[in-house]
C-alpha cells in the first residue's frame, strides 16, 4: 500500500491565512470577539465549517441574551470551526470542547477507537444537511440537469475524459470538467464522498463493509474518481469559497454539503444529488462527558437553544435543513438557491469505524502521485531565522511525502541552482533532506528565471499517472534574472500547462507580482512570516493528500 502520498496539486493556498491545521483552541479571542462577561462559565464548541453560517448568529445571540447556569454564572459561548478529521486530532492532543459538532456520529465513534471516548453517549442530531456534487449552473444545465439524473460515477467520468466533457459542454465551459473534494483525514465530507463511491459502485444503500471496498469494482470506480481530482480542501467551506470566487475555468464542480451551496453560490452554483444516493449529515451535538458538572450543563443549555424554534430558524438562515418539525423548509431552501428539498430520494446508511479506516487507506492507493518542483529563495535577505524556519518546515515536508512522489528542488540566489533533479522520493528522501539541510544564505534574487527553469523542468519530466505543480517561495523582489521577466515566466508556466503557487516569505517579498503570476496559471497566493511557515507546510501537505488529520 502506498503511503502519505501527495495528489490533486490546484489549490493548498486556498485561504489566505488559515493556519487551523496546526492550531488548537487557545482562548478564543481575537480583536473582533467581544470578551467574556466577568466570572462568566466560558464554553468552547468545536463544530464542522459547514456550520458556520448558522453557528456565528446563534452563538452572537446566545451571548447577548446573558444566559446563566443554575449558580447564576453567565455563558459565553466560543464557536471553534474544524472538520471532524481535524476536531478528532485537536481533541487527542489536549484541546477538548464542552460541545462538539461533526458531520456523523461516526466521528465519535472514531474519537473512542482513538481513545477518548468523552463525546459517545450525549449526543443529538441539531441539523441536517445532504452531502451534494457542488456545480456551476452553465454545467449543470449542459449535462441536463435537473431533468437528467446524475450520479457519482458519472462525474468522475467527466473530470477524468476530456473528450466527453467538450461532447457536452461544446468547448464552451473550460477545457476540462475540475473537480474537487475534501481531504478524507481531516473532514467528514471527504470520507463521505469516497464511501459514496463505495456504495454507487455496489448500487447498495446499506452500509459497506470493509470487505466491499477491497472488491475490484470498488477500487477501479474510486481509482477513476480520484484520477479526475485536481485537488483536495481542508474543508467544504474553503472548497465552495474558492469555487465561488475564482470562477468556472477554476473549478467546474464540489463535493460538498447543500449548506455550502446556498451560502457560497449565490444562486450561481447549484446542488447536484446523484441518482445513486448520497449521506445526509446530521450534525450530532456531543456532550463532553469528561467535562466538569458546570460545563457540560453549560453546553446543555447552549444546545437546547440551538434546538429552540429561534436557534432552528436561524439553521435554517444558514442553509441547512431544520430537525424541528415546527420550522418548514422554505427559503433559502429552494430552487432560487440551487436546492431541491424534495431531494435526495435515496440515502446511505451511516457507516462504521472499520468503513471509515478502510476507504482511507483505499484512497491512499488511488491517487495519483505528484511530480513536484519546489523553488526556494537562497538568497542573503534569507539570512538568520527566515533560512532555519524553511529548511525545518521543508524537511517535514519531504518526510510526509510518498514513496512514489517524484520532487525536484531549484534553490535560487543570483542563480537558479538545481540541486535535486527528479528524484523519487521513496529511495532519495535522505539525500534530499541532506541537500536541504545543507543549502545557505547569499547572493542575489533571481526568481523569474528559478520559475521558467521549473515550469520546463516540469514539463519535460511529466508522465500521465502523476500531477504536476510548482512551488516558490521567496521573501524579497527579483533582482538578476536575465532570461525570464514575471511575464514571461508565467508565460512559460501556462504554455507548459504547469500552475504556480507562490509562498511570500516576509513584508519585503513581491506580493503583488507573486499574486499575479499565481492568478495566471491557475495556482494560488499564500502570505507567510517565520511564524507561520510550519503550518504554512502542513497546509500544502494536506492539499497535495499528505498524511493529516485522522486515520489508522
Amino acid at each position: 500500500m502506498k503511503e502519505n502520498r501527495y495528489s490533486g496539486i490546484f489549490a493548498f493556498f486556498l485561504m489566505v491565512g488559515l493556519t487551523t491545521l496546526a492550531c488548537g483552541f487557545g482562548n478564543g479571542a481575537d480583536d473582533a470577539t467581544p470578551a467574556p462577561p466577568r466570572n462568566a462559565e466560558v464554553v468552547q464548541v468545536a463544530a464542522n465549517t459547514s456550520l458556520e453560517p448558522w453557528l456565528d448568529t446563534a452563538v452572537s445571540q446566545f451571548n447577548a441574551s446573558e444566559t446563566k447556569t443554575s449558580d447564576g454564572k453567565p455563558i459565553f459561548v466560543q464557536l471553534r470551526p474544524a472538520d471532524a478529521g481535524q476536531s478528532v486530532t485537536d481533541i487527542l492532543g489536549g484541546a477538548a470542547p464542552a460541545l462538539w459538532i461533526p458531520d456523523e456520529p461516526v466521528w465519535a465513534n472514531i474519537l473512542a477507537d482513538q481513545g477518548n471516548s468523552s463525546f459517545q453517549n450525549n449526543c443529538v442530531s441539531v441539523a441536517q444537511s445532504p452531502l451534494v456534487i457542488g456545480m456551476w449552473r452553465d454545467v449543470a444545465e449542459a449535462l441536463g440537469w435537473p431533468g437528467l439524473p446524475l450520479g457519482w460515477l458519472d462525474v468522475g467520468s467527466l473530470a477524468t475524459d476530456d473528450a466527453l466533457w467538450n461532447y457536452y459542454s461544446g468547448g464552451e465551459l473550460g477545457d476540462a470538467f475540475r473537480l474537487s473534494h475534501t481531504h478524507p483525514g481531516l473532514s467528514g465530507s471527504g470520507v463521505s464522498t469516497l464511501l459514496s463511491l463505495v456504495q454507487a459502485a455496489q448500487t447498495t444503500t446499506e452500509a459497506v463493509t470493509e470487505a466491499d471496498i477491497q472488491r475490484p469494482i470498488v477500487k477501479a470506480s474510486v481509482g477513476a474518481f480520484e484520477g479526475g481530482v485536481t485537488w483536495f480542501s481542508p474543508n467544504t467551506r474553503a472548497l465552495s469559497s474558492a469555487m465561488s470566487s475564482r470562477g468556472l475555468n477554476y473549478l467546474s464542480g464540489g463535493v460538498m454539503y447543500e449548506s455550502d451551496v446556498v451560502n457560497d453560490g449565490n444562486g450561481q452554483i447549484v446542488a447536484v444529488y446523484p441518482f445513486e444516493g448520497t449521506f445526509m449529515a446530521t450534525h450530532p451535538a456531543c456532550i463532553n462527558s469528561a467535562a466538569n458538572a458546570v460545563q457540560q450543563e453549560a453546553a446543555q443549555v447552549f444546545r437546547d437553544y440551538l434546538l429552540s424554534e429561534a436557534g432552528q430558524q436561524l439553521a435554517l438562515a444558514g442553509g441547512l435543513r431544520p430537525v424541528s418539525t415546527a420550522v418548514p423548509l422554505t427559503s433559502p431552501l429552494d430552487e432560487a438557491h440551487g436546492v431541491d428539498v424534495s431531494q435526495p430520494t435515496a440515502v446511505f446508511a451511516p457507516p462504521s469505524v472499520a468503513s471509515v479506516y478502510a476507504v482511507q487507506e483505499l484512497w491512499q492507493e488511488a491517487r495519483k502521485d505528484v511530480n513536484l518542483a519546489l523553488l526556494l529563495d537562497t538568497s542573503g535577505s534569507m539570512r538568520g531565522a527566515k533560512m532555519d524556519n524553511m529548511r525545518a518546515a521543508a524537511i517535514q515536508f519531504v518526510e510526509q511525502m510518498g514513496e512514489d512522489d517524484y520532487l525536484s528542488i531549484i534553490a535560487f540566489s543570483t542563480e537558479p541552482d538545481l540541486i535535486i533533479n527528479h528524484a523519487q522520493v521513496g529511495p532519495n528522501r535522505q539525500k534530499i533532506i541532506n541537500a536541504i539541510a545543507s543549502l545557505n544564505a547569499s547572493g542575489d534574487t533571481t526568481l523569474f528565471d528559478a520559475i521558467g527553469d521549473g515550469a520546463i523542468l516540469l514539463h519535460g519530466t511529466s508522465q500521465p499517472q502523476t500531477t504536476n505543480a510548482l512551488v516558490v517561495l521567496s521573501d524579497g523582489q527579483d533582482t538578476r534574472s536575465y532570461r525570464y521577466n514575471a511575464n514571461s515566466s508565467a508565460g512559460v508556466a501556462q504554455a507548459n500547462n504547469v500552475p504556480v503557487f507562490t509562498i511570500a516569505y516576509g513584508s519585503d517579498a513581491d506580493d503583488n507580482t507573486l499574486r499575479a503570476i499565481t492568478d495566471r496559471t491557475n495556482g494560488n497566493f499564500f502570505k507567510g512570516d517565520e511564524a507561520s511557515i510550519a503550518a504554512i507546510y502542513e497546509e500544502i501537505s494536506a492539499a497535495f493528500g499528505g498524511s493529516v488529520g485522522v486515520g489508522r
